[in-house]
């Protein structure tokens, strides 16, 4: 403002004198200060404002980047930290993996005698088993026989036929009959005697052997289809494979 005040008071006797004198390139210098001055002291903060928010963007622009950046590095240190006991990591797998196998081993050396004590039961399991189911039958068939003997036998004999009845009528009664006992019980006991005898008497023993062969047949099959380390052979012993 001072310099402006001392042109302006330079200037009246520059004028007044005709030192200086006015022409169009004075006027046309005269218009461009009065813009500039008015631009300056009008529009001089709304120009720097807007500067200034470019520049304010600018930077706002700049630091989230840096800061995406940063973000980035920081996440590659804690992966970088993370991996950093990898090898110690590998080592403790590798220890692990080594100690698993010694425990196979040693569980290998004893996994065949398991394996072997277990078929051997499963074998004396299915010969108990198949023993009870032949008792079974054969005993049924005893009976079935016994039965069938008894009765054709009483049927033909009517002196038989007339002591069961007699014993039944005084067993209704409560009392005894003439012969003291069960003649139906007697001719029971008198048909398993004679079959008893007839057995041990004969040497046929062929439904022995089929029984034999048979279970032999069956182990075999179980002792295959199960994978046992033994088999049987035709007398029924057993050989390891």
């Amino acid at each position: 403002h001072r310099l402006l005040v001392v042109g302006i008071v330079a200037a009246v006797p520059l004028l007044k004198l005709d030192y200086y004198v006015i022409n169009e390139e004075t006027q046309l210098l005269a218009v461009f200060v009065a813009f500039c001055v008015t631009l300056y002291t009008q529009g001089g903060d709304a120009i720097f404002n807007a500067l200034d928010q470019k520049a304010v963007d600018l930077l706002k622009e700049h630091n989230d980047a840096e800061d995406k950046v940063i973000e980035t590095l920081e996440q590659k240190l804690v992966f970088l930290k993370a991996n950093q006991n990898m090898v110690n990591d590998f080592n403790a797998i590798n220890e692990i993996r080594a100690e698993t196998y010694v425990k196979l081993n040693a569980a290998g050396a004893i996994k065949p005698q398991h394996d072997f004590k277990a078929q051997v039961e499963r074998i004396l399991n299915m010969i108990a088993a198949e023993e009870a189911s032949v008792t079974e039958k054969t005993k049924m068939g005893l009976m079935t026989e016994a039965t069938a003997s008894v009765t054709q036998k009483f049927s033909s004999d009517k002196a038989l036929k007339k002591a069961a009845l007699d014993s039944a009528i005084a067993t209704i009664k409560g009392g005894k009959g003439k012969a003291g006992a069960d003649p139906v019980q007697a001719a029971f006991v008198q048909f398993f005697k004679e079959k008893a005898a007839v057995v041990k008497a004969s040497k046929d023993d062929s439904e022995e052997v089929a029984q034999r062969e048979s279970m032999i047949a069956k182990m075999n099959s179980v002792a295959k289809n199960e994978g046992f380390i033994f088999e049987f052979d035709a007398n029924g012993k057993p050989s390891m494979l």
